[in-house]
């Protein structure tokens, strides 16, 4: 089941949907967004990226209700540009990005997403990916799980986990997620197991979809695409989703760094329409617990 769409609202306005413009949703899932946007749309046009499976089946229903203004695309929103340019769009309006994973892909257990429900190690997001979290337990060296660890999950005890990680594979493999959750909770801090489940399984999942590495090259090319003027509207759910995000609309660049050119004036492609992020109200956390670690940043194409 797809949930209903986190922020729709605020995610809408801050588009600023022109009715003749052409926009993009490059997370689509169960449609949520990209149909409020398209009902908001006449002569303009809605291109929609989504890598899972599951979410082509929702586009097809759209094409076939007789949707002539959308277009779905079957890939990762970090070939954003490329596909744009294959259907003849070299500038946009606004777009719109809903990272992590689809409450659809939380509540499949056979996707292994979930630390709530029995189900086989796999996590990844695009399903013709050779990539699965098994192969991530089970084949990688005890140094890169600690960097995994470390990095993705923040995990302070990266070290000990690998280890227990390598120690119980050397007599079976690691092929469900009960197996690895067993694992993970000998080593979880009294009193914070759930978090610490929560942060091992981000951490595999963040490997195995390569999901920072996407996103700072979506970001990237989001910026090139634009318009003047033009909306980029990212909703994140982890700080190591929000920090790339913040930087590159506050700064121009990924490392949120200041950089300016030869008469010192900033060098940046946005500038922020938000300076705080926008979270969502009491209201909708109790409806939605998806939206519970929910920030939104908007940022406006600067004029040449």
């Amino acid at each position: 089941m797809y949930h209903n769409p986190v922020m729709l609202q605020e995610c809408l306005g801050g588009l600023d949907i022109k009715p003749d413009g052409v926009y993009v949703d490059v997370t689509f899932g169960g449609g949520g967004h990209s149909k409020a946007i398209l009902e908001r749309l006449t002569t303009g046009h809605l291109i929609a990226f989504d890598q899972d499976a599951d979410a082509e089946k929702n586009a097809r229903t759209l094409e076939l209700s007789g949707k002539r203004s959308f277009t779905f695309i079957e890939s990762n929103f970090r070939f954003l540009k490329k596909y744009l340019k294959l259907h003849g769009i070299t500038e946009v309006d606004g777009i719109l990005a809903d990272l992590g994973v689809s409450s659809h892909q939380f509540d499949e257990p056979a996707r292994g997403f979930t630390i709530r429900a029995e189900g086989v190690l796999d996590m990844r997001m695009d399903q013709a990916a050779t990539k699965s979290a098994r192969d991530v337990v089970n084949e990688y060296d005890e140094k890169d799980l600690i960097h995994i660890m470390s990095a993705y999950g923040e995990i302070r005890n990266a070290r000990t986990l690998a280890r227990e990680i390598v120690n119980f594979r050397m007599n079976q493999p690691i092929e469900t997620n009960e197996q690895l959750k067993a694992i993970a909770m000998k080593n979880a801090p009294k009193g914070r197991d759930l978090k610490y489940l929560a942060q091992v399984f981000q951490a595999i999942r963040i490997e195995v979809n390569e999901e920072l590495e996407a996103l700072k090259e979506f970001l990237i090319q989001a910026g090139e695409v634009l318009k003047a003027e033009g909306r980029l509207v990212v909703m994140s759910y982890h700080s190591l989703e929000d920090r790339p995000v913040k930087n590159f609309i506050n700064k121009g660049n990924i490392k949120g760094v200041d950089e300016k050119d030869f008469y010192g004036n900033p060098i940046r492609v946005l500038d922020p329409v938000n300076r705080k992020p926008i979270v969502p109200e009491a209201a909708e956390i109790k409806e939605n617990s998806r939206a519970r670690s929910a920030k939104l940043r908007i940022g406006r194409k600067r004029s040449k």
